[in-house]
């Protein structure tokens, strides 16, 4: 047979002599034993995968901040467009959104910025001129005359600042009409807010002061839509 003996059976060792054979020997899984033994001299961490995800995260960090320390610095003139937060009357907030970018011209820009903050304040007191309206007419009733009188009283003087701050505009070249409707619009709202306001306080049992609340609504509608006209013109796109 070919199997290797573990040991001589019969081995003689001569007197005076040192019997070596059994340093040489290879017995069962020494070979193997002895690659293990030579792989751990030559690796002597028992778990080199431990330092793999610090190198991993080491870098990451290092191409974080090349990538970031390569962007371009912001521009001193650029500006940061900021929400516009207005208060109706009736103590209800909105926030106006920055105005839209017309991607060029800058008189353009603030043109249609400011007719947008003057649509969300008439729109606010629109609101406010039907709920003062309808809790006063409500049975029974929500609103009281006083509170009425009080709240539309702001309803017309804050409706004609709106439309003398509408005729002050500047107007860029080529809007002169828009502008022409937007002033026919907020002027009669301010002209039916003091209507209905005299219709409150007068003697009459309602009728005109209803109607002028719908001729209100009806302006301030009026006024959006040149506003959304305007911004047509301007080259906007619609929100819809």
């Amino acid at each position: 047979s070919n199997v290797w003996p573990r040991e001589a059976p019969f081995k003689r060792v001569v007197p005076g002599t040192v019997d070596r054979s059994r340093d040489c020997a290879i017995p069962g899984n020494s070979a193997r034993e002895a690659i293990v033994f030579l792989a751990m001299a030559v690796n002597p961490d028992p778990k080199p995968g431990r330092w793999i995800l610090p190198l991993v995260i080491l870098g990451m960090v290092a191409f974080t901040f090349f990538f970031i320390k390569e962007l371009p610095e912001a521009s001193p003139d650029s500006t940061i467009a900021v929400n516009t937060t207005t208060t109706a009357p009736g103590g209800e907030t909105t926030s106006t959104a920055p105005g839209p970018d017309t991607g060029g011209d800058p008189a353009v820009d603030a043109y249609l910025a400011e007719l947008d903050e003057i649509n969300n304040a008439l729109q606010l007191l629109r609101a406010e001129m039907v709920t003062v309206n309808d809790g006063f007419d409500a049975d029974p009733r929500e609103i009281e005359f006083p509170e009425a009188e009080a709240r539309m009283i702001t309803i017309d003087t804050d409706t004609r600042a709106l439309a003398d701050r509408v005729a002050a505009m500047t107007v860029p070249p080529g809007f002169e009409t828009n502008q022409q409707a937007l002033t026919s619009a907020i002027d009669s709202a301010a002209a039916a807010a003091s209507e209905a306001l005299e219709g409150l306080q007068g003697s009459d049992p309602g009728e005109i002061r209803r109607a002028a609340v719908v001729a209100y609504t009806t302006a301030a509608d009026n006024f959006d839509t040149e506003v959304a006209n305007t911004k047509t013109a301007a080259g906007v796109p619609s929100d819809g």
